[in-house]
């Protein structure tokens, strides 16, 4: 009876499929939804990731909720940005360092390839995901910070790399030869803040922010009124909002110029801190970007494709 028992256990272990014995998915926590979107895109079947910053959140300012930190204590891996970006965090993820496993994604780039820090000599701008060539350098950074906690699953992680870096290196193709179209007098980018620096060195535009490279840093009616002179001087008639920033000094350059009888008009709004909406195209990576890309040159004068690279943009232009 006992024997009988054994082989009918035996057998139906033998019948359950493989996956009963497969590890849990890694539980990854990451702040931006730049980087969680690189987690899910590297670690695919393996992580399990919960972003901390969702759609129009601003993470210069950001502080972790109780939540966050339940979170991030049960977690596998804690992903996040470094170069400053979470500033109001630091502090929390140099402690939490010694007892997870934490890591600055943005923190192991070539410092060669950044820009300064317009309000601190000793760091960097933080916005490297405006450009794909540079995201690239975090992905892989992403991977690695998964390979070392899972290094049995290293091949898979290499492999959907491999996948996503083409399809950046495919973006980063439709970015150069869609924002070239753009008359040369017409590549002026001014946002609320100084966010867009990278994509300006990238393709040939000058960018010009309300306030500096952290939204932290105060936008003085000094720096409105030149910047309102500046577009009556020049002509330029178009300026852009931002998803994850309030558009009040945007809106008070706008009514600056009209005192001055010069016309201008918000070209769009762009993802610069914070991707789209969960679940949505904009709310990854590529199509963030895509998003930035087909509405910067679409509205400063090049005939764009109606809805992005792919056709997957939720508005037409």
């Amino acid at each position: 009876m006992i024997l009988r028992r054994s082989l009918l256990i035996a057998g139906v272990l033998l019948a359950l499929p493989f996956t009963a014995w497969a590890q849990d998915p890694l539980k990854v926590v990451a702040t931006t939804g730049m980087i969680a979107d690189a987690a899910r895109q590297v670690g695919g079947d393996e992580v399990e990731v919960k972003g901390l910053m969702g759609p129009g959140v601003d993470p210069h300012a950001y502080r972790q909720t109780r939540s966050d930190i339940v979170a991030m204590t049960r977690a596998d891996l804690i992903l996040w940005h470094g170069l400053y970006l979470e500033a109001q965090m630091e502090g929390f993820f140099h402690d939490l360092e010694r007892k997870r496993t934490v890591v600055a994604v943005a923190e192991g780039l070539d410092k060669s390839k950044l820009r300064a820090h317009d309000d601190y000599a000793d760091k960097f701008d933080p916005h490297v995901w405006m450009t794909p060539d540079l995201w690239r350098d975090v992905v892989i950074e992403v991977q690695k910070a998964l390979t070392d906690v899972r290094p049995e699953a290293a091949e898979v992680f290499a492999a959907n790399a491999e996948k996503h870096l083409a399809d950046l290196d495919r973006l980063s193709a439709y970015a150069a030869e869609t924002l070239i179209q753009v008359p040369e007098t017409n590549r002026v980018l001014l946002t609320a803040h100084d966010a867009f620096g990278y994509f300006g060195g990238s393709y040939g535009y000058e960018v010009l922010g309300i306030q500096g490279i952290s939204t932290q840093s105060e936008a003085g009616l000094n720096r409105i009124g030149e910047l309102v002179d500046l577009l009556v001087d020049r002509q330029i008639t178009a300026v852009f909002v931002e998803s994850s920033v309030s558009d009040r000094s945007i809106r008070a350059l706008i009514e600056g110029a009209a005192a001055k009888g010069h016309k201008v008009h918000v070209g769009g709004e762009l993802f610069s801190d914070a991707m789209g909406e969960e679940g949505t195209y904009e709310g990854t990576y590529i199509g963030m970007l895509d998003h930035n890309i087909t509405v910067i040159a679409g509205a400063l004068g090049a005939e764009v494709p109606a809805r992005g690279m792919d056709g997957k943009l939720s508005a037409g232009f």
